[in-house]
Formats: C-alpha cells, sequence, structure tokens
C-alpha cells in the first residue's frame, strides 16, 4: 500500500469538518507570525537602545512583547480549540466506519482472523491516529510554518547569510527522506507487534477456563512476553533512528552557526552588517533549532500514524457482505425453501456439492450426518452468511440474493450450539435485535422458551445482570434465552445448529420442551448431532462428504440401514 491511500483516507473524512480546520488553520498561522516577531526585536535592543541609549524603545520592545505573547496565548488556544475538536471527530468517525465495517464483515474472514488483532485497530491503531490527528499534526504544522517565517526574516535581514544556510538545506531533506522511510517501517512494525500483544491477551482471557484446566499459565505468560519483546525492539528501533536524526541534523545547524559568526562578523567589521541584524540572524538560527527538533520528533510520530492509518485503511479495503438494501423492505415469508444445485466451495475445497431439496412451509426438517459432512454449512447459507459458488436458494419462490440481508434476516431465528450472551440484563438479551424492548413480547417469547418461570423467580427479574457470555447462567439457561431470543420477532423460519448437543441430558430434555414449542407454526431446520433430538422431523436428510446421501423419517431411514442407521446405532 502507498502512502497516499490512507493519507487519502484520512483527507475523506475532513470534509464535514472542513470549517473547523480553515479557522484552526488561520489562527495556526496568526499564532505562527506571532511567534517570529520577538527574535527581530533583538536588532532593535541591540542598535537602538544598547547603542543608541534610547530609552523610548526600550519601553515600546517591552510592551510589544507583553502584547505579542498574550495575543500568541490567545491565538495558540482558538488553534488547538478548532483544530481538537475536528481531528477528534474525524477519528470518532474513522472509528465508527471501522467498527461498521467489521461487523458487515464476511464470516469467512471474520473467522479467518484473530479477534485481538481486529480489536486492535478499533483500540490500538485508532488511539494512534487520534494523538497524531489532534496533537502531533497541530504541532508539527505550527512548527514547519515557524521555521518558514523565521526563514523569510533572515532573507529579509541579510540574503548572503542566508545562502549558507540554504547550503546545509539539501543534505537536512534528505536526511529527513531516508528517516521517514525508516521511520514509516519501525511505525508499522510497532503496531503489528502491539496488536500481537492485544491479541494473544484477548486469546488466553477468553480461553481462561482452558488455560487453568491444563495449568498454562506460564506458558501463555511467555508468549505474552515474546510478543512485549517484539514490540520492544520495535520500539527501540523507531527512537534510535529518531534520535539518530535529531542529532546529526543539530551538528549541520551547530556547524552553519559557526560559519554564520564568522562570515557576520566580518560583515559588521566591514560595515556592511549592523550588530543588531547580526544577532537578530544569529537569533533566529538559534531559535530555528527547536522548530526543526520538533519537526523530527513529530515525524517519528507521525510515520506511526501513518502506519496506524495503513492498517485500518486495509480494513476498510476488505470486502463486506454483498447486500441488495434496495431490493426489498419490511418483506413477511411464508417460510417456503428451496434448493437448487447449490455448491459450496471454501479456499477451494469443496463443502457442498449438487444440495436438492425443499422444505414447506410449516415444515419441520433436520439434516443428519457425521461431523465436517456440511450440515452447518447449509443452514449458514440461507441466511447468507455464505453464498453458495454456484445454485440458488429460493425463499417462498424469490431468490435470496433479491433479498436485503436485514430483511432476510429478521425472518429467520437462529438457536446455536454455542450460546453466546452479551453484557447487559436477561432482557435486553432476549430482545436483542429489536429496535424497541417491548416487555409484552420479551415475555411472551420467555414463554415460548419455558424460561419464564426461572426469570421470574430472580430478585431481579428480567433484570438480572447474565455477566459477561451470560457466565452467571447454567448452559440450559443459556439455551432457553438464546431460544426466547430468536423468537422474539415470531420468524417464519427457525434453524436450530446442534441446539443441545452441548447440554446434559436434563438440561437437554428443558431444552428440547422449549424447542418444540418453539417450532410450532414454522419452517424448521435442525442440524443434528444428537440423533434423539429428531425423531419427529417430518423429514430426515443425511448427508455425507458434502453430498445428500439418505432421506427418509426415522423409521424408513432406520429399515434403510444406512448411515443413519449406523449413527442411531452408535449412539
Amino acid at each position: 500500500m502507498t502512502v497516499s491511500e490512507p493519507v487519502k483516507m484520512l483527507f475523506s473524512y475532513t470534509k464535514v469538518y472542513r470549517v473547523k480546520i480553515i479557522l484552526a488553520v488561520l489562527f495556526m498561522l496568526l499564532s505562527s507570525g506571532l511567534n517570529v516577531l520577538p527574535p527581530y526585536m533583538f536588532k532593535s535592543v541591540v542598535d537602538d537602545v544598547l547603542i543608541q541609549r534610547n530609552t523610548l524603545m526600550l519601553n515600546i520592545i517591552c510592551i510589544s512583547l507583553v502584547i505579542i505573547f498574550t495575543l500568541k496565548s490567545i491565538t495558540s488556544y482558538f488553534q488547538r480549540y478548532f483544530m481538537n475538536e475536528a481531528g477528534q471527530g474525524v477519528v470518532m468517525d474513522i472509528r465508527n466506519a471501522l467498527y461498521n465495517h467489521m461487523l458487515r464483515m464476511k464470516l469467512g474472514t471474520i473467522y479467518a482472523s484473530r479477534t485481538g488483532e481486529l480489536m486492535s485497530r478499533i483500540t490500538g491503531d485508532a488511539a494512534t491516529l487520534q494523538n497524531i490527528v489532534t496533537t502531533t499534526f497541530i504541532d508539527l504544522m505550527f512548527n514547519l510554518i515557524t521555521f518558514l517565517g523565521m526563514f523569510a526574516f533572515i532573507i529579509y535581514i541579510n540574503w548572503k547569510l542566508t545562502c549558507l544556510i540554504i547550503i546545509v538545506l539539501p543534505f537536512v531533506g534528505m536526511l529527513l527522506s531516508f528517516a521517514g522511510k525508516k521511520l514509516r517501517i519501525a511505525g508499522h512494525s510497532v503496531q503489528e507487534h502491539l496488536a500481537d500483544i492485544t491479541a494473544t491477551a484477548q486469546e488466553a482471557f477468553s480461553a481462561v477456563r482452558v488455560v487453568r484446566s491444563f495449568a498454562n499459565e506460564d506458558e501463555e505468560l511467555e508468549r505474552f512476553k515474546e510478543a512485549g519483546r517484539g514490540n520492544y525492539s520495535a520500539l527501540l528501533q523507531a527512537v534510535s533512528v529518531q534520535s539518530i536524526l535529531a542529532g546529526v541534523i543539530e551538528v549541520f545547524l551547530i556547524a552553519a552557526l559557526a560559519v554564520i559568526f564568522r562570515a557576520g562578523g566580518q560583515l559588521v567589521i566591514n560595515g556592511d552588517l549592523t550588530p543588531g541584524e547580526l544577532v537578530s540572524f544569529t537569533g533566529y538560527i538559534a531559535f530555528m533549532v527547536q522548530p526543526i527538533r520538533s519537526v523530527m520528533n513529530q515525524m517519528g510520530y507521525l510515520q506511526t500514524g501513518l502506519a496506524s492509518a495503513e492498517r485500518i485503511s486495509e480494513v476498510l479495503n476488505i470486502p463486506a457482505e454483498d447486500d441488495n438494501t434496495s431490493k426489498s423492505e419490511n418483506i413477511t415469508v411464508k417460510g417456503n425453501i428451496k434448493f437448487e444445485h447449490v455448491n459450496f466451495s471454501y479456499d477451494k475445497q469443496e463443502i457442498l456439492h449438487d444440495i436438492n431439496f425443499e422444505i414447506e412451509a410449516g415444515e419441520k426438517i433436520a439434516i443428519a450426518g457425521p461431523t465436517g459432512s456440511g450440515k452447518s454449512t447449509i443452514a449458514d447459507l440461507i441466511p447468507r452468511f455464505y453464498e453458495p459458488s454456484s445454485g440458488k436458494i429460493l425463499i417462498d419462490g424469490h431468490n435470496i440474493q433479491d433479498f436485503s440481508l436485514k430483511d432476510l434476516r429478521q425472518q429467520i431465528g437462529i438457536v446455536p450450539q454455542e450460546c453466546i450472551l452479551m453484557r447487559g440484563t436477561i432482557a435486553f438479551n432476549i430482545a436483542y435485535g429489536l429496535r424497541e424492548h417491548d416487555m409484552n413480547k420479551i415475555i411472551n417469547a420467555a414463554e415460548i422458551a419455558d424460561i419464564r418461570e426461572f426469570i421470574e423467580s430472580l430478585p431481579d427479574g428480567y433484570n438480572s445482570l447474565v455477566g459477561e457470555r451470560g457466565v452467571t447462567l447454567s448452559g440450559g439457561q443459556r439455551q432457553r434465552i438464546a431460544i426466547a431470543r430468536a423468537v422474539i420477532r415470531d420468524p417464519k423460519i427457525l434453524i436450530l445448529d446442534e441446539a443441545t448437543s452441548s447440554l446434559d441430558t436434563a438440561s437437554e430434555h428443558a431444552v428440547q420442551k422449549a424447542l418444540n414449542q418453539a417450532m410450532k407454526g414454522r419452517t424448521s431446520i435442525i442440524i443434528a448431532h444428537r440423533l434423539s433430538t429428531i425423531r419427529n422431523a417430518d423429514r430426515i436428510y443425511v448427508i455425507q462428504d458434502g453430498r445428500f446421501t439418505e432421506c427418509g423419517n426415522h423409521d424408513e431411514l432406520l429399515k434403510l440401514g444406512g448411515l443413519y442407521a449406523e449413527l442411531c446405532r452408535m449412539q
């Protein structure tokens, strides 16, 4: 990725804040201009006050200094206020766009990425970018303008002496270009290692029970330390380049100052330059060291910020789900589902081959087969979590590609194998996805899921907190809340993806009772691991190696004596 791409990305978000940026630049110009004036007064201090003994000029200079620095403080305040207002807004918009895009990326992309790595783009990279836009950029621009203003003054004082400075500038420019590339590479490395730290910690905390079960705390700590050492080395490399650059440029400037003293002193002796002009000139050179040193430091931070902008831009460039938002609005389906010659491959590996079947509205069908045979993939294709490689999936005779993702998914309720609840109350989790939390709907959904009595027995009832990922509830309770969440919108299609496979026998019985209630009047697709849960399905499809091999009800398949009968015997 070229430097221009993240820069373009940044500038595309500044349009909304154009007025504030213009005001900030105007106040920055005023503040920088006022910052340039004091060294020029050295000329009057030497020539008029010290040599001519002019008391009036002394008073004028003193009053002028107070006025200049007062105005500088005022303009500096407005400069930083407007630039921060614009900068914070730009970064907030970028962070929101990044999060929105991540939510809509293809599931395959998300599953192939480390969660901590993605999170680091929103937290670490966005925070770095925020610091760059609101602080580093302001300081960089202010010091650059101050440097240019001072350079203009030294040309005005004596162009011959200025030519000596100009000789040094090409060397400084080459150093800046070389160091900029090095700092950008180092900055990218810093952010990548920081993301690795985040991802390592996130993985360990997400699987903390596994870590402790295997007494693997020391190994996880070593992984974390290794990621930290990588970040440490990258930071040292960046600081090393930055420090060497600042030191080399300072030597160049001091050497130039020595030459100026020699040449300027000769001009004063020859009467071509006043003592005050020489003092003012050398004062500007001395004052220019600080802006240049600051620019060097800010260049390092800026390159790190550009590296973060690159990483954010990389995510924003990842294709999102293809959503035909203009094709349908507020649809209501009956629930007829038809697969026509559907094939699906993932990473060039064929998962499903020529899948054909039809489910009438209100029917209850099951899909059974060995682990990895493609059962869950069929279920994932209906809400378009994945797109088929070829073939069509129809709902009520309409290709699901013709529905917007939102309208399509609002007609489908899904109860997954692993029920993930969000941090918040039970009511919030049941009503998740509804624009408004209607307590009557929440209570009705809890009734269907056979969890109402338990919820109302809690001290805080529906306002009880479930903890992160629902850790304060049992597996069966979490699963029944998931059922309530799936049916609260009254979907016509219900997908049960091995919804009881991780439960004990008692919990499975309670959840199965709730599922039977939830499936009434809905087209239901049951992905079965425990075959005892699908005995009453209208029809059972058996899949092996991505192909349907058997179809019939429970008794018919047992009589057939094929794969289904073998799976039943094994269980």
